[in-house]
């Protein structure tokens, strides 16, 4: 850092203890000479022109020098170099990130999140207050998926824990310096599903339905899977040749893509499946007229309002086949390895005990013999 004088004739800065310019001026005892000073900001070189003051000049060059002190010992708040449209593209960009089978569900919630707090928003800025009147804006707007309803508590959990995950992520790859809202509450949710179908109402279902999905509700209603995993079901994943046959996931097409999993076939499943025409040219297992497709919400609304079926979902049959396999006898360790689940928490959301199964229970029939009991006490 240098303090430079102005050269009043040719308008070179020289050194402020040269006495004569290059060009030959004196400028020692001149007086309306233009003072500047020389520095440099992360290795490039800048010069200010500070006027006819020396006094000025010197006060600023102290200034410049106090701040490259404070710049290189004390450390810069990273969280307000941020905005939140930068954090949340740097994330989605991240291949970990990628690779992830919620990709699309991460995209859309941190779209939602960006739109309503703000892509100019900086990171500074994000506060639980924010998240607050986040949850308030959003909790007003319609469901896409369900027209007429409002978005859920379980939607807004799910968007406000993946910002913060986002947030987390940026803070170990030293994008920013702290998550301002890591302890947001998750707020309880009141979603736990307890509708299972009959045989009966599962029949009046199959019979309503278009011929192209009834395989797909044959399979969902007696194999505990995800709706990807049957829609996307490719021939070389089923084993039709073992007894009792098997659909075998690897870990890509299973939730988390961690560990593959090994599912039983019903014996209806199974000959569902080998009445599927073309099963040795085709990849994909479910087709209409030839021609896979990923979804088909109008016909199984259809199939629900004639058969007279109310409050279902299609990820319900997965309660319905965890439901059944207990009910049929099987332990729950070996369920838990066909459903998937990891946990006995989870896993419990899905196995439904209603008042038929609590009819069941079985009694400790025999009745110590009362004699006997008294004499032993004597």
């Amino acid at each position: 850092m240098a303090l430079l004088v102005e050269c009043p004739k040719c308008k070179t800065r020289n050194s402020l203890k040269s006495n004569t310019c290059s060009c030959g001026f004196g400028l020692k005892k001149h007086s309306s000479k233009i003072y500047w000073i020389d520095y440099r900001v992360n290795g490039k070189r800048k010069r200010e022109r500070i006027g006819r003051s020396k006094l000025a000049a010197e006060n600023r060059l102290r200034q410049v020098e106090t701040q490259t002190l404070e710049e290189r010992y004390i450390e810069k708040d990273k969280n307000a170099s941020q905005n939140l449209d930068s954090i949340i593209n740097w994330y989605l960009a991240l291949p970990e990130v990628n690779e992830l089978s919620s990709y699309t569900r991460i995209r859309e919630s941190l779209c939602n999140i960006n739109r309503i707090m703000g892509k100019e928003t900086i990171v500074k800025h994000i506060s639980l207050a924010g998240i607050q009147n986040y949850r308030k804006s959003r909790g007003q707007e319609e469901s896409r998926k369900y027209p007429g309803r409002k978005i859920t508590v379980a939607t807004m959990n799910r968007e406000v824990t993946t910002i913060k995950t986002a947030l987390n992520r940026a803070v170990t790859y030293e994008k920013i310096s702290s998550n301002p809202i890591k302890d947001a509450p998750i707020l309880k949710e009141e979603n736990i599903r307890e509708r299972v179908l009959s045989d009966q109402e599962f029949e009046r279902l199959l019979a309503a339905a278009p011929e192209h999905i009834k395989p797909i509700l044959i399979v969902a209603f007696h194999e505990p899977m995800r709706f990807e995993e049957i829609i996307l079901l490719k021939w070389d994943e089923v084993d039709l040749k073992s007894e009792p046959g098997f659909i075998r996931l690897v870990a890509k097409r299973t939730k988390g893509k961690k560990e593959g999993r090994l599912i039983p076939l019903h014996p209806r499943v199974r000959k569902t499946l080998e009445k599927l025409p073309s099963r040795f040219t085709r990849s994909r297992v479910f087709q209409n007229n030839g021609k896979s497709f990923d979804t088909f919400r109008k016909s199984f609304k259809k199939a629900k309002e004639d058969a007279g079926i109310e409050d279902f979902m299609f990820h319900d049959f997965r309660h319905c086949a965890i439901t059944n396999l207990r009910r049929a006898g099987n332990d729950i360790p070996t369920i838990m390895k066909i459903s998937g689940h990891k946990t006995l928490s989870m896993f419990q959301r899905y196995n439904l005990v209603d008042e038929s199964d609590v009819a069941k229970v079985s009694w400790k029939t025999s009745v110590p013999d009362e004699g006997k009991s008294k004499k032993n006490v004597q």
